[in-house]
């Protein structure tokens, strides 16, 4: 959480809780990069930014893709979207050679995508010909120069259709086809190579997907409810001015100066909406969960973090999951990042040598396991704790299984807060294997009395 794709690739590839990879959002405020207004986190001038701020730590571990360059293997990692950057961003640093990083048309080492885009074509526009030429990239070119160890091919579709449209439209159903081929090649390509019985190939959503029934604008309803409240600074912000963040599914606030009046005023006025639906703050207040129940606390962190309201009611193509979402897009449209159930469950498929066939994993797991299963596959051990820490390694759905039976537990969470005309109630179901935690779904709402 939030269920969006720059938190989960980063999970995916780090195998750490978003709070501890340092990336918390698609798109976060850091006034220390850019004072006035929100930035996307995986921009490359932002990237960079951060890395010198941090000493190389923007992303606060290492990825699978470093791990295994560490080890002196091949890697390459190819999107059609601006997140393939997060998932290798140094390549060419480390000792291995010919690795490869492609990004929404961009590409690492310089020089790399005058080489493919001779071979191909330029990256061109429509999105199902991005995802044709970002696969064709991996197995016509990348490939032609033997089998990395490693691999990334990130799609832009279903979930740009789906954005446009909503889940289970005849054009998101097309865009789901058309990844579906993409899969056929990608198989294809491992045949041609007489890799595919020694390869694993992991198939895998960032997230879930629900439709917008409502969209609310904040930025209205604050300004109206007397809170300054931007998504853009013009001059220098004053203390209890607030930074809105929209994120889809999810809001971010972040108060100027921690002024605890307005944070607290700020959390009771969303308590007593119709449109929260989990709150979390940095504080603790009253009626939220900590950001730390989230996965989600860093020095960076917002000061609140309200995940919209849902409901399993269905769309007009009878695909069930509805919510409440930001001002970005329109009330019939697709989106995520909520705590919905329907976000918040994404898919994993996993064949090959070292996975059981036709086997149903009824245990919880989520995207921060698959870097220590991944890791555990190319026999890479992580180079600190900390790079494989949150996640666990799927070892009930591999060949040579542990013997160890792994039981899972869950449990809910709540937080109330009374108020004159009601009560606020908001609740956060999490299952736990071992020391790995999930969140299942979260959702709340104010109950008048």
């Amino acid at each position: 959480y939030p269920s969006a794709t720059m938190v989960n690739g980063t999970a995916m590839v780090t195998g750490v809780y978003p709070g501890k990879s340092g990336v918390i959002a698609n798109y976060v405020y850091r006034p220390d990069i850019e004072a006035h207004v929100a930035i996307a986190v995986e921009s490359p001038a932002v990237v960079k930014k951060g890395d010198q701020l941090s000493n190389g730590k923007y992303i606060s571990v290492p990825t699978i893709a470093e791990l295994v360059q560490r080890a002196g293997g091949r890697t390459a990692v190819a999107s059609a979207k601006t997140v393939g950057l997060l998932l290798d961003r140094g390549v060419g640093i480390w000792p291995a050679k010919n690795c490869t990083t492609l990004f929404a048309g961009s590409a690492l080492p310089d020089g790399v995508l005058a080489r493919i885009g001779a071979a191909l074509g330029p990256f061109p526009s429509p999105r199902l010909q991005r995802d044709r030429w970002t696969t064709k990239a991996v197995t016509d070119f990348v490939w032609k120069d033997g089998m990395p160890a490693f691999t990334v091919l990130w799609l832009g579709e279903p979930d740009l259709t789906q954005h446009e449209t909503a889940p289970g439209a005849p054009s998101a159903l097309a865009a789901i086809k058309s990844s579906d081929e993409n899969l056929a090649a990608v198989l294809s390509g491992l045949d041609q190579q007489g890799v595919r019985k020694t390869t694993d190939v992991f198939v895998v959503s960032d997230h879930g997907f629900s439709t917008i029934g409502r969209s609310v604008d904040l930025r209205k309803i604050l300004k109206d409810s007397g809170f300054v409240a931007k998504t853009e600074f013009d001059d220098e912000p004053k203390p209890g001015d607030i930074m809105l963040v929209g994120n889809g599914g999810s809001v971010l606030f972040y108060v100027v100066g921690q002024d605890t009046t307005v944070t607290r005023r700020l959390v009771e006025f969303l308590q007593q909406s119709d449109f929260a639906g989990v709150i979390f703050t940095k504080q603790g207040l009253p009626g939220t969960f900590h950001l730390n129940d989230a996965k989600i606390d860093n020095p960076h962190a917002p000061d609140v973090v309200m995940a919209f309201r849902w409901n399993d009611s269905k769309n007009q193509f009878g695909i069930p999951g509805m919510i409440d979402a930001d001002w970005q897009r329109g009330a019939g449209k697709g989106t995520h990042a909520t705590l919905s159930r329907f976000d918040m469950h994404n898919t994993l498929i996993a064949a090959g040598p070292h996975f059981r066939h036709r086997y149903v994993d009824d245990l919880p797991s989520g995207n921060v396991d698959l870097a220590p299963t991944i890791l555990r596959i190319l026999g890479i051990a992580p180079s600190q704790p900390a790079s494989g820490g949150d996640g666990r390694i799927l070892s009930e759905a591999m060949v040579n299984k542990d013997a160890v039976v792994l039981k899972p537990e869950i449990r809910k969470i709540e937080a109330t807060k009374d108020f004159s005309a009601g009560t606020w109630r908001q609740s956060l179901q999490i299952s736990r294997v071992g020391s790995t935690e999930y969140l299942n779904e979260g959702n709340g709402r104010f109950v008048p009395s």
